[in-house]
């Protein structure tokens, strides 16, 4: 079963449990629209790939959630997530249009 999460605390808490980072990806020069919003799980994907910044894992920038809650809201966002089980933090999530809840 899934659950769509909308409000932010209840986000907040579900990507904290699984080391979740707010972060916003980085589009290609010239390419316009709207950010493209990621939750990056663990330090180690946080470390790798191409991190010539410090603070950007491939091509991605860490931001702080007010920011990212703000993209969220503005695009109008829920996060489709799995419905907590016993002894399992799944970090699989997908972003649906809130009105799919």
């Amino acid at each position: 079963m899934t659950q769509v999460l909308v409000k932010h605390d209840e986000i907040r808490q579900w990507a904290t449990a699984r080391s979740g980072n707010p972060a916003i990806e980085d589009r290609p020069t010239g390419i316009g629209g709207p950010p493209v919003l990621r939750i990056v799980f663990d330090q180690q994907a946080l470390n790798a790939g191409e991190n010539q910044y410090g603070d950007r894992p491939g091509g991605l920038d860490l931001v702080g959630w007010d920011e990212w809650f703000e993209q969220f809201d503005a695009m109008k966002y829920g996060l489709l997530v799995e419905d907590e089980r016993p002894g399992v933090l799944d970090d699989y999530y997908e972003f649906v249009p809130r009105d799919q809840r």
